[in-house]
């Protein structure tokens, strides 16, 4: 299929998620629930979900209550867990049992993160107790690990089981798993022996054993794993699911590539809020409340602009120097820009190649040093362009020493970006931060105080003032 064909079909799919909205809403404010109902019939779960997400607050209960039982919970798993919230403080009570409690285990626990403790306890007394059970074992992991994301809805199975027996018991374990492309085999101590693929079953004598046909070196996870790092291994491999063994090797759950996708999603969203030096919580950030955005910003606005005011300390006491060589500082903004730039281009490379781990096989001094002589090559460039500028401009009198004043500068405030954009991330990943928060407004007004410094200490020495 050509990416022309992809492209009409992606395009296509969301104008019709669009209509299916407004036209859900329109059916809503006219009362007609019948005509709502016929209208989601065919629609996607996902879909659904993202209709009712853009509905006003006080249509969604009612757009979600023109679900069947089952429609409602697929649908609910894809909400926005902001959303969600909204809707479980509507329901009645028995409407809360009924979608919880057939809710995925891994899905459950996630809910349930979102929500006030006492709601989460109040929920679980009331779950079936193999609900209870197998959500109480995910939330006693910690939060962003294999554990936490697992879901314990697999199908496992014993060696000494026939390829025949084994489909027998596919058919009637199906539909208790959330995944039957894989089998996984374990011994009478439940530890991971081996796994098997529903390719494998097929394309072997109905009278084999599993131990037989089974591969037997396992790729899997431990629960305390970050989540992100499941992630990136399912990715190296193109899983479909990883298993999770404990710390005694026993096999307690599966995480899935659905999962991942959200995992990869959600920490992608936080690295981009996290350089923008803007907070996020996972939520959707256009449907927070605009006092809650203004509160998540501010903080660290107000460390940049304290961060400032030492620019302006700076230059305010280069009070001499500027009353002999005012144009001096016309190219104040353009060495801090300049330098600010390059410092964000350097921290974004790394702080992307920490991310993926291109930036492993390299290793930190190589990395800092590629960036330093990636930041004297963009000096050099910058610094000859700026110098001519510098000396054609009618406010320099065409003073060769303001011009090479400028462009040293430059120089030198482009290698010094580099290291420090290239450096802090590292510093920051080595005490255990995330490198992202080596944002780039951070960098720039960094770059801004040390840049001012660097160019008032180069201009004195070669003016002679």
């Amino acid at each position: 299929m050509s990416d022309n064909v992809v492209v009409k079909q992606n395009d296509s799919r969301h104008e019709l998620r669009e209509l299916v909205s407004s036209q859900l809403q329109i059916l809503l404010e006219q009362n007609n629930l019948e005509g709502a109902k016929a209208l989601l019939l065919p629609v996607q779960h996902v879909d659904i979900a993202e209709a009712i997400e853009y509905l006003p607050p006080s249509k969604q209960l009612i757009a979600f209550r023109l679900l069947n039982k089952t429609e409602a919970i697929d649908v609910y798993e894809h909400l926005d867990s902001s959303v969600q919230q909204s809707l479980i403080e509507e329901f009645k009570r028995q409407e809360v049992l009924d979608i919880v409690d057939k809710m995925s285990p891994d899905d459950r626990a996630k809910l349930f993160d979102e929500l006030p403790a006492s709601v989460v306890s109040r929920i679980l007394e009331q779950l079936s107790p193999e609900e209870r059970q197998a959500t109480n074992l995910l939330l006693g992991y910690e939060e962003d690990t294999a554990g936490r994301i697992m879901t314990p809805e697999y199908i496992s199975l014993k060696q000494n089981l026939t390829v025949e027996e084994t489909l027998d018991r596919i058919r009637s374990l199906a539909k208790a798993s959330e995944l039957i492309y894989y089998m996984y085999v374990t011994d009478a101590s439940r530890h991971l022996a081996g796994i098997v693929s529903l390719r494998d079953l097929v394309l072997n004598s109905p009278t084999q054993t599993l131990e037989q046909i089974m591969t037997k070196d396992v790729i899997y996870v431990k629960t305390d794993m970050d989540q992100e790092e499941v992630a990136r291994l399912i990715q190296r491999y193109d899983f479909l699911a990883v298993p999770v063994v404990d710390k005694e090797l026993r096999l307690v759950g599966i995480v899935t590539v659905d999962d991942v996708i959200d995992i990869l999603e959600r920490e992608a969203t936080e690295d981009i809020y996290a350089l923008g030096a803007v907070q996020s919580n996972g939520d959707n950030y256009f449907q927070t409340n605009l006092f809650t955005v203004a509160r998540r910003r501010v903080s660290w606005l107000l460390i940049l602009l304290l961060t400032n005011t030492v620019t302006g300390s700076i230059i305010g006491a280069q009070e001499d120097v500027l009353a002999k060589v005012t144009v001096l500082a016309a190219f104040i903004p353009l060495l801090t820009g300049t330098g600010g730039n390059i410092g964000t281009q350097s921290s974004t490379v790394v702080i992307r190649g920490l991310s993926t781990d291109e930036v492993s096989d390299l290793g930190t001094v190589k990395v800092i040093f590629r960036e330093a002589l990636a930041g004297l090559l963009l000096g050099l460039i910058l610094g000859i362009l700026a110098s001519i500028w510098a000396y054609l401009l009618p406010q320099t009198n065409k003073n060769p020493v303001v011009a090479v004043s400028v462009g040293v500068s430059l120089v030198a405030i482009s290698v010094l970006a580099s290291v420090s954009g290239s450096a802090l991330p590292f510093l920051f990943k080595s005490i255990g931060l995330d490198p992202a928060l080596m944002s780039a407004p951070f960098i720039t007004t960094a770059v801004d105080v040390l840049g001012v410094l660097i160019y008032f200490s180069i201009a004195r020495t070669m003016l002679g003032i």
